[in-house]
């Protein structure tokens, strides 16, 4: 039952795109919270659990990507006061995030009395300097880039420690006997992954199985209305093997929300006027689907970020999306959503314009392993 309370590519543009973090475009349609109809009731927040972990995790987390960047410190902090208040208690963060800085705010973020009252989640692989062992997940990386993040964190301990890419060239084995002794040392609670195919993840639950090592409490892949592709093989095999989905980039890098009207033209103040990937996931369909889940939006008295958010958080599997506020008033348009659900005409409305399983846009474009492309 839940727990209610009521309240690939190295490229260095691409390597804090795991946390939803794209959407920091978004406009904020209100100040006012939405009305609501009568198919999304407004009720208590209802909690999940991380994996088949006794943790619970809100419905909402907060993802910190621009957190020391586009949004200055004082604001980060701010922000994450706020989304604690609210009853968000996923903190995701990542140590490649600003080279650390994300890091460092959260950790001054969450000090005090405040650390106890979260999940603090942060992320491991990415290049963190110029050796060859400061990146990846190798035992060797994870046991050092572990260490380095409590440090900036500020914290004895990570509640949810996640890859957040794969590694083809290292055994499942090995980063699973590194993560399985940090839980053994007390300096981590639960492992995730990020953006892991859904053949490699079930290779990993298996060897920990077979080995009795710590499993994968989560898997925080791409999805969004735009790209359901998950739904064929992975969604399936979380749900078959309790594992929780966590949904980076849930609005599309913005398009759901209104951000853009033409895919070859985007806003210069837009990240995919100035992130070459970011650019690749705008088609003329997604912009389309967009306009068509505005009206749909409207309809029901919410944002089109409203519901995007809300279709996502109420999917199957889904745990929690990672919401990629870049200001507080992003924030307060998205903190609606963790006392809504879903009706289920609006759900059938939303699947007329993009088929379970399929997608406009590519969001899985800078995953090497994803072969399949949208033409």
């Amino acid at each position: 039952m839940p727990k209610t309370i009521d309240v690939e590519n190295h490229a260095i543009g691409v390597y804090f795109q795991g946390s939803g973090q794209e959407d920091d475009d978004l406009p904020v349609c209100r100040d006012e919270p939405a009305s609501q109809h009568p198919g999304e009731k407004e009720h208590a927040i209802e909690y999940r659990s991380l994996g088949r972990t006794g943790a619970s995790i809100s419905p909402l987390g907060l993802g910190t990507w621009n957190f020391g960047d586009s949004t200055p410190e004082a604001e980060s902090i701010a922000m994450i006061h706020r989304a604690v208040e609210a009853g968000i208690n996923l903190i995701d963060t990542a140590d490649a995030y600003g080279l650390g800085e994300s890091e460092r705010i959260v950790g001054k973020a969450l000090s005090g009395s405040l650390r106890d009252s979260v999940v603090l989640a942060t992320k491991f692989h990415f290049p963190m300097g110029d050796g060859p062992d400061d990146s990846g997940n190798s035992r060797r990386h994870v046991m050092k880039a572990a260490e380095a993040s409590l440090v900036r964190l500020g914290t004895d301990r990570i509640d949810l420690y996640q890859a957040h890419r794969p590694d083809f060239a290292v055994p499942q084995e090995e980063t699973l006997r590194a993560l399985d002794d940090l839980v053994r040392q007390g300096k981590i609670l639960h492992v995730g992954s990020s953006t892991f195919p859904a053949w490699f993840l079930m290779e990993a639950l298996a060897t920990s199985e077979r080995l009795g090592l710590c499993r994968f409490e989560s898997e925080q892949s791409p999805y969004n209305l735009l790209d359901r592709r998950i739904e064929n093989e992975l969604v399936p095999l979380a749900l078959r093997h309790g594992v929780s989905i966590f949904a980076w980039s849930p609005l599309a890098a913005g398009q759901l929300a209104g951000r853009y009207a033409d895919a070859a033209k985007p806003p210069a103040d837009s990240k995919a006027a100035r992130v070459g990937y970011v650019a690749a996931r705008l088609t003329e369909r997604g912009i389309a689907v967009s306009r068509s889940l505005a009206v749909i939006a409207k309809d029901r008295g919410l944002t089109p970020s409203q519901l995007a958010l809300l279709w996502v958080k109420d999917q199957p599997g889904v745990a929690a999306p990672i919401l990629g506020s870049r200001t507080m008033a992003q924030l307060e348009d998205a903190l609606p959503v963790l006392g809504m659900s879903l009706d289920a005409g609006t759900a059938a409305a939303l699947d007329e314009l993009v088929p379970p399983g399929s997608a406009v846009a590519d969001f899985h474009n800078t995953a090497g392993w994803m072969k399949m492309k949208l033409i």
